[in-house]
């Protein structure tokens, strides 16, 4: 259980350094777009990236443990 955190965490920094390598300019923009929207907005935001990252992490396990949780 241990191996599979650190292998998430891993891999998100992994994909997240890739952004910062490939496109620094992008990041910039993308962090001036946030900062445009109100707190409500970005709340919904980061809801809505959560719930899709928990159905992609249900779906993976779903897959991989021929089951649902």
């Amino acid at each position: 259980m241990i191996a599979l955190a650190l292998i998430a965490i891993g891999l998100v920094f992994f994909v997240e350094g890739l952004v910062y390598v490939l496109a620094p300019s992008f990041v910039e923009e993308l962090l001036d777009m946030l900062r445009s929207l109100s707190l409500e907005q970005r709340r919904i935001m980061g809801g809505m990236a959560a719930v899709a990252g928990a159905s992609l992490v249900w779906a993976g396990h779903a897959l991989t443990a021929g089951g649902a949780f």
